[in-house]
């Protein structure tokens, strides 16, 4: 297009303007995508072998969450990153409603992980169309979706430490490792119950580099 008067002219340029800024923009973030997975390859991490883990998403577990044996089982995790239910039952109503506490930023990367799973064919939509299915509306299926990948995240986590440690996987109180991280059904499902202790939004310092 060329257009002759100066409103066209004026919007072909703020067009090609933004058509720069946003294949630069792009550029940045493959080579921040890159950088990142090299240093996440020193680590020894396996948790972008998650579906629905980026470069991003995997620093930012490891920066916030730092050593995963300061959480004594998966349920103290879910509380810390806020995807345990809070109980919520009147009488004899029992229910649960989200909660809006704890880490922020690694419940952010567990909704984009559901999210992700949601639009492709994995366990994760499976999980999340057996919620629809037993009565649970959308928004309940996605907070169980979201406290099940929890768990999977915080056993993929464990099993790189005790690989890094070389201890048994059996050996750490309060997790069973018996199933893949990919498994799409837990032994026991944790999805609807709440905690007894209330979520926090403590992180730690370590491998913050990876985020800066």
């Amino acid at each position: 297009m060329r257009p002759r008067d100066l409103v066209g002219k004026t919007r072909r340029q703020l067009a090609s303007e933004l058509i720069t800024e946003v294949a630069t923009l792009d550029k940045k973030i493959k080579t921040a995508d890159k950088q990142l997975t090299e240093l996440l390859a020193e680590t020894g991490t396996s948790v972008m072998n998650l579906y629905g883990i980026g470069p991003s998403g995997a620093a930012r577990l490891l920066g916030d969450i730092g050593d995963i044996h300061r959480f004594p089982n998966a349920g103290r995790f879910a509380s810390w990153n806020g995807t345990a239910p809070i109980d919520a039952s009147s009488g004899d109503h029992q229910r649960h409603r989200l909660s809006r506490t704890g880490n922020r930023r690694i419940n952010r990367v567990l909704h984009i992980m559901a999210i992700v799973q949601l639009r492709n064919d994995t366990p994760g939509r499976a999980y999340y169309r057996r919620k629809l299915a037993a009565g649970k509306t959308p928004m309940e299926a996605l907070r169980s979706l979201k406290r099940h990948l929890s768990d999977v995240v915080y056993k993929q986590l464990l099993r790189d430490a005790h690989q890094r440690s070389g201890a048994s996987p059996g050996g750490h109180s309060g997790a069973s490792l018996t199933s893949s991280a990919a498994d799409s059904t837990p032994t026991i499902d944790t999805s609807d119950k709440s905690l007894p202790e209330p979520a926090t939004s403590e992180t730690t310092p370590q491998t913050t580099a990876l985020l800066t």
